[in-house]
């Protein structure tokens, strides 16, 4: 059965899945690794290619509004570290489909998680 791992955001503490910043040096795929496995602890070989990306608006400490674009990358977990960076600074919970999008607020991240859905049941 097909579960998702999602985590709170630090500060507003809903539910997403581990996302960061571009770095230079590292394919999009090699940075989803490594926010996957700062934030998550988890570890496993992700997509060549992006599920897909959705928009959203991210409040800054300064107030400042940045609009953010996500591109999304499916992980196949292997592996889980027992401490990571961040394991304290958020809740994690491995969810069932409809267990997730019952928890997920952003309508792109909802449709790409039933748009990954539907491509999991057809592999």
């Amino acid at each position: 059965m097909l579960q998702v791992l999602l985590i709170t955001s630090l500060k507003t503490k809903r539910w997403i899945v581990p996302k960061g910043w571009p770095v230079e040096g590292l394919s999009p795929g090699e940075c989803a690794a490594k926010e996957a496995r700062e934030e998550a602890g988890v570890m496993g070989p992700v997509a060549a290619t992006a599920l897909g990306h959705y928009r959203y608006k991210k409040l800054r400490k300064t107030g400042e509004i940045l609009p953010c674009e996500v591109h999304v990358y499916a992980m196949q977990v292997t592996d889980r570290k027992k401490n990571w960076r961040e394991k304290r600074a958020r809740e994690s919970a491995w969810c069932t489909v409809n267990e997730a999008l019952g928890h997920l607020r952003e309508a792109g991240l909802r449709r790409l998680l039933l748009k990954f859905a539907r491509l999991a049941s057809k592999a």
